[in-house]
């Protein structure tokens, strides 16, 4: 069977075989299965921190509308996930601003991208000010891919933090859960972990998402879209299907099948995506859904890196080839042109110099089907 009829099958198959495997285990830590409340929505206890919070939550990093969170929190979602770089540091301040009313019912977390004890505990003090807040429910190290990337300095700044009571549980984001899940789980340092997870993955991720939750962690997945990839070009069959209602609920849904996920943080920049996440609480996951995210998988392919580290050093040129699409991805999943550039240049000068196009061959080759030259070039042209 090919590597792409595997992931296919994965999206029918795998939350079935390994949670259904493992359902003994997931009411370890509180149940996870969705408690149903007024208006549509649902709950899920997060690990043993013991909070209740909706089993879809609101990521904020491409929201420029606070009127968005503001109506999220109205209408009863309770989980709010920000950082101190996005946008600049302004999407802290206006994520407090739009809270503030109902602030003492919600759930905040946070995140910092400082790699000393000293750096991250002053971007803390920041978040909090920014934030209008004396604590945040969830403060994260940001973007953990490699357990080189954790110091212990760095979780033992995040237990001095609880200790002064300016968070009241410690997190990772990760977007290599494989790898870093296991070593979190050892560690033993961690209550909430941060992961990329949604349809595309292979099972080994809901493997290791299953293992975090019966640890007692938090499990919160994020790029629960896939990439997000809402617009085809013009004449493209596959894409028109895909324009029409129910990619992105699908795969939204798709990930809260999953038991062992307590809560997810899916990008709403307006109304109408606000309005469609919500139904993924009311909604079942059906067959009919299993057939349109099939063939949205088929449509990504080219397109979207899953960042299962195949690629990792395989570059003759060295350019970290996984981070580069996923800044990529920013701009053409999401539209946000701006974040995916400024990503892009924050690379080291001799990755910003290469041009893909100069190779006569690449020597990256992704198991996947991603186009990896092409969409390199692409990164290029666009950000360079």
């Amino acid at each position: 069977m090919s590597r792409t009829s595997t992931r296919r099958d994965f999206i029918s198959a795998s939350v079935i075989t390994s949670v259904a495997g493992l359902a003994s285990t997931a009411g370890l830590w509180g149940s996870t299965e969705p408690t149903p409340a007024a208006g549509g929505l649902s709950y899920r206890i997060l690990g043993k921190t013991g909070l209740k919070v909706t089993s879809v939550g609101f990521g904020c990093m491409i929201t420029s509308d606070a009127s968005v969170i503001e109506r999220a929190a109205d209408i009863g979602i309770n989980y709010f996930d920000t950082s101190r770089g996005y946008q600049h540091g302004n999407n802290e301040r206006m994520v407090g601003a739009a809270l503030k009313r109902k602030r003492n019912s919600l759930y905040i977390a946070t995140k910092t991208d400082g790699s000393t004890k000293a750096a991250v505990l002053k971007e803390l003090d920041t978040s909090l000010l920014e934030l209008g807040t004396d604590h945040v429910e969830v403060w994260h190290l940001h973007g953990k891919d490699k357990p080189a990337d954790a110091p212990d300095e760095l979780f033992e700044a995040q237990q001095i933090a609880k200790q002064q009571g300016k968070i009241r549980f410690a997190g990772v984001s990760t977007h290599n859960p494989k790898e870093m899940i296991p070593f979190l789980v050892k560690k033993g340092a961690t209550d909430v972990v941060l992961a990329t997870y949604n349809f595309t993955m292979d099972k080994d991720v809901a493997d290791v998402m299953a293992q975090a939750q019966q640890a007692g962690m938090g499990v919160v997945a994020m790029k629960v879209m896939a990439g997000g990839f809402r617009r085809g070009k013009p004449g493209d069959a596959t894409a028109s299907k895909l324009q029409r209602p129910g990619a992105m609920l699908a795969a939204l849904k798709w990930v809260l099948n999953d038991p062992h996920v307590h809560t997810t943080i899916p990008s709403m920049t307006g109304m109408n995506q606000l309005d469609e996440n919500l139904k993924a609480m009311a909604e079942p996951y059906s067959s009919q859904e299993e057939k349109i995210l099939a063939a949205h998988l088929e449509f990504i392919t080219p397109l979207y890196c899953r960042m299962c580290g195949e690629c990792d050093g395989h570059c003759a040129q060295g350019l970290p080839v996984a981070n580069v699409l996923r800044y990529l991805t920013y701009a053409d999943g999401y539209g946000q042109f701006a974040l995916g550039r400024e990503n892009f240049q924050r690379l080291p000068e001799e990755a910003l110099s290469v041009r893909c196009g100069d190779c006569p061959t690449c020597t990256v080759e992704c198991p996947n089907g991603v186009a990896v030259r092409k969409r390199m070039s692409r990164a290029q042209e666009l950000f360079a």
